[in-house]
């Protein structure tokens, strides 16, 4: 069974929000981008808008936390690249939703009459 980790497991956590996060890591897991490509990618296949505030302060806590790093850039747009330990946390973190979503799934199902396609009855 996982444990619930803090941050100063041994493992690089996501910071308080895991989901801006995560969302960051998997759009830099295609590839490095800069913050308003990072926006429109997340956009696409998340559907999600992140504020720039948002994605501002999480690039600083990632790239703090050696998940993600700084590229050198010509003009003003800085852009971001996931590192090893990046991916490694993104692993995991999407492995643990994996079995989080698998579980509510099948608990909706028996109870609240959830079809194959994932909607309610």
């Amino acid at each position: 069974m996982a444990e619930v980790r803090t941050s100063s497991s041994r493992e690089p956590s996501l910071g308080k929000n895991p989901t801006v996060s995560s969302l960051i890591l998997s759009s830099l897991a295609g590839g490095e981008k800069h913050g308003y490509a990072l926006v429109k990618d997340v956009e696409a296949f998340a559907g999600v808008r992140v504020p720039p505030g948002t994605l501002y302060e999480a690039l600083e806590r990632l790239q703090g936390a050696g998940l993600i790093e700084a590229l050198d850039s010509d003009d003003r747009r800085r852009p971001y690249r996931l590192t090893a330990v990046g991916a490694e946390a993104l692993a995991e973190h999407l492995k643990t939703q994996r079995q989080i979503v698998r579980t509510g799934l099948q608990r909706l199902r028996v109870g609240w009459s959830l079809t194959p396609n994932g909607e309610l009855a």
